[in-house]
């Protein structure tokens, strides 16, 4: 079966650009408008791999996807790390005087806050994808709307760019985790591997989250990342996820056979190769 890569959002989009970075600028796409579909996409087997962003340098973690790929048991089988350079966008002829509203994903907005406090006259409407929105101005003509996209969406549905880089930190960059189901194997070999992504559940016990970390750090990993989620039917217990990079995998194993026995309990969402560094 030929690679077929699930999105969230349209061809234009910055998950569009992950997936042609990742797989090659021809890669055939399932365009998805949310992360439950492109997660039903790989479930369905419409879509051999998935492009899922999961933590922005300006806006954070987003915290729904760690609990898709938990609960969809879907396999991080890469990452990759895209520098986000926001423009706004509108059909030609217009400045930025004459835009009432401006239409994008809540996670592009929320990047470039600064830059409309200095516009009162904007309302700051949220969608469901950055390069849609670019479309159906295009294809409505709507005049007085501008959207917030990246420069290949402009270029594909022939837009005007009234600003380049509008957002807050001018060195954002957004973590896209490449993702496919279980059933399918990694074509990565061991000695590449030095990255991992893990989920574990600690005791309630005061020191039992210090003993796990001391245990990754006595096996030389080094934690990048943790992230804790609410167990829904535990209350008051919670679930970390971490990041780990190595560099040799047998310290990486070794710290694995421990956390089992520490952990109450331990699943491994994925080992692939560090793009950070």
């Amino acid at each position: 079966m030929n690679k077929k890569v699930a999105i969230q959002g349209i061809k234009g989009s910055y998950h569009h650009s992950v997936a042609q970075a990742y797989f090659g600028e021809d890669v055939i796409v399932d365009e998805c408008m949310s992360f439950q579909e492109l997660v039903t996409s790989l479930e369905n087997q419409k879509s051999t791999d998935a492009v899922m962003a999961i933590e922005n340098s300006i806006a954070g973690s987003i915290i729904p996807n760690y609990a898709y790929i938990d609960e969809h048991h879907l396999t991080i089988n890469g990452e990759y790390f895209l520098p986000i350079h926001h423009c706004l966008m509108a059909l030609s002829g217009q400045d930025i005087s004459d835009i009432k509203e401006v239409y994008s994903h809540p996670m592009a907005l929320l990047q470039c806050k600064e830059f409309f406090r200095a516009l009162p006259h904007i309302k700051l409407i949220e969608d469901a994808d950055t390069a849609d929105v670019a479309k159906r101005i295009q294809e409505k003509q709507l005049k007085g709307i501008a959207a917030v996209a990246g420069e290949t969406a402009a270029s594909i549905y022939d837009l005007h760019i009234l600003a380049h880089n509008i957002q807050t930190i001018k060195s954002n960059s957004t973590r896209f985790f490449i993702l496919n189901t279980q059933a399918t194997t990694s074509s990565i070999e061991k000695t590449e591997i030095n990255k991992a992504s893990l989920k574990f559940l600690t005791d309630h016990k005061r020191g039992s989250l210090a003993t796990v970390l001391n245990v990754m750090s006595d096996c030389s990993l080094n934690l990048t990342k943790i992230q804790s989620l609410p167990v829904i039917e535990m209350p008051w217990k919670y679930s970390f996820f971490v990041d780990v990079t190595f560099d040799a995998y047998q310290n990486y194993q070794k710290a694995l056979s421990l956390l089992k026995i520490m952990a109450l309990e331990l699943k491994v969402l994925g080992e692939y190769k560090n793009q950070n560094g």
